[in-house]
């Protein structure tokens, strides 16, 4: 029986930076961590709530000073003038709820544009998971994805994988498709990988993709 290792955790501080850069001891590890679970969550409903629409967010680093009184978000995407707002309003909006919710803390918000969004993983799957949801055929949608992948000179391999009731079918199966390399056993080897759901009229469809970006020195 194989077992499987997130792509990501594998390489967790070799070649992969986590998510949240800080340091805490034993008795207040605990508290700051449900903090950064409910920032993330909280910015997510926040900008549906504000019908932002699509905001393209591929991640969010949150980083403490040495007396935890200060917190710095920086959120990455592709799309960082729909976090904004016109004049600067969802933003300022953003940074009043977050404070409220962090009560006793300062909230530094940056927002990051992404300039090329097909070299990350999340991005594509966002794109598979619209398409899926439209109903066009899961094989016309992983060729779309190969071919915004190839518009990627630096990127060296992908795998798109989904499974589930693919176009309604009866039966669920898993289908998946490589090009190039992905050395998902190799710890020097940037890989980026994404895992989001499609909700169809047939059922949940479950779609993976790794993106090989190269070999990377460790950090």
């Amino acid at each position: 029986m194989g077992h499987k290792t997130h792509p990501l955790g594998f390489r967790l501080g070799i070649v992969q930076e986590d998510k949240s850069l800080w340091y805490s001891g034993t008795n207040s590890y605990i508290s700051f961590l449900k903090e950064d679970y409910e920032i993330r969550q909280y910015i997510a409903k926040f900008l549906v709530l504000n019908n932002v629409g699509y905001s393209g967010i591929t991640k969010i680093i949150i980083k403490r000073d040495d007396k935890k009184k200060k917190v710095y978000i920086e959120i990455q995407s592709v799309v960082p003038g729909r976090i904004v707002g016109k004049s600067g309003a969802i933003l300022r909006a953003l940074d009043q709820n977050i404070s409220q919710l962090l009560k006793n803390k300062k909230v530094l918000i940056n927002i990051v544009e992404i300039k090329q969004p097909y070299k990350e993983a999340s991005i594509l799957v966002d794109i598979l998971v619209k398409k899926l949801e439209e109903r066009v055929s899961f094989r016309k949608c992983i060729r779309e994805i190969l071919q915004r992948y190839r518009t990627e000179e630096e990127l060296e391999g992908i795998k798109v994988q989904i499974a589930g009731r693919l176009n309604g079918a009866e039966i669920a199966r898993t289908e998946w498709v490589r090009e190039g390399r992905v050395p998902l056993q190799t710890l020097r080897a940037d890989i980026d990988y994404s895992y989001k759901t499609a909700q169809t009229i047939y059922g949940i469809l479950g779609i993976k993709i790794w993106l090989f970006k190269g070999y990377k020195s460790r950090l």
